[in-house]
């Protein structure tokens, strides 16, 4: 059989071979595809979910408070260490979220992580918290109480499956006043106004003293009408801001977001000594309160 005679068998042959092998790989990729989304979706989904405990608590304050100490520009690599602290908290080795770290403006991250609703377009509800504290303190209530209790909701939270967005922010600037707190507020405010109008916004601090929450706002409306009278009550700021009138909620709410402050007792005294630990069951006590009205917001229309 001549040359000319095999190639003119051999192309028939490729004309339909080539096709159908173009056919079963991009099957197969299709099929590879759609196994690695699902795969990742199981991956974000295997949470472990902690329920608030006072060991828990005891063990974060004592992180923070004992171990970290004074953390803000002045002792940058303690700054750092909470934001580490944090992150290895909830990340995929411990409570399984894919924690976002966005730029601060000094370079230290504002850490994001999200309990997703099966609506995405669904208002969500934001949890901000601090982690930094005032210079020459260890900050026990500004703000390692408040960076415990959140951390305590986004555990107790981590499968659940909510009708709204849950979103934790914590930052790394709001206790001390020689930080860029505006400038971090703003990141905070752009990323909240990218997303679908909040349910609500709650800023969470000095969780320590009691364990009846007390929501306090510029503006009262703003607390929305869901049924927390067993968890706390709602006062007017001016009730609360005994000091400097500085809160993040009360920046939050300059920027035009009804942001609520969420604590157990006012704001602190500039003179305040603030390096006592808080007493682990009523710092507990509350951070389950927390967890019970973010459910509650969560879950409402």
């Amino acid at each position: 059989m001549s040359e000319a005679e095999k190639k003119s068998r051999i192309v028939p042959w490729l004309l339909v071979i080539l096709p159908l092998w173009l056919l079963v790989s991009a099957g197969f990729a299709l099929v590879k595809y759609f196994k690695d989304e699902k795969a990742d979706a199981a991956k974000e989904e295997q949470r472990f979910v902690r329920s608030v405990s006072s060991e828990s608590i005891a063990d974060d304050l004592r992180k923070t408070i004992d171990v970290i100490g004074e953390r803000n520009t002045g002792t940058p690599e303690k700054l750092s260490a909470m934001a580490s602290m944090i992150a290895g908290s909830l990340g995929p080795s411990n409570t399984g979220y894919d924690v976002k770290q966005i730029e601060g403006p000094t370079g230290f991250p504002i850490l994001m992580v999200e309990v997703q609703s099966k609506n995405r377009d669904a208002s969500p509800v934001w949890l901000l918290t601090s982690y930094d504290s005032p210079q020459g303190s260890r900050g026990a209530e500004k703000n390692a109480s408040g960076v415990a209790a959140t951390l305590a909701a986004a555990q107790a939270l981590a499968n659940s499956s909510p009708a709204h967005p849950i979103r934790f922010l914590f930052l790394p600037h709001a206790n001390e006043p020689d930080a860029p707190i505006i400038e971090t507020a703003l990141i905070v405010a752009n990323l909240i106004k990218a997303a679908p109008n909040p349910k609500a916004i709650l800023c969470i601090e000095a969780m320590g003293e009691a364990e009846t929450l007390i929501l306090t706002s510029r503006d009262t409306t703003a607390i929305l009408p869901v049924e927390f009278q067993d968890l706390g009550k709602a006062l007017g700021a001016e009730v609360i801001c005994l000091g400097d009138d500085f809160d993040l909620a009360s920046s939050l709410f300059e920027m035009n977001l009804p942001a609520i402050r969420v604590a157990t007792r006012p704001t602190l005294l500039p003179q305040e000594k603030d390096d006592n630990t808080p007493f682990a069951p009523t710092a507990a006590a509350s951070a389950g309160r927390l967890v019970e009205l973010t459910r509650r917001l969560a879950k409402s229309p």
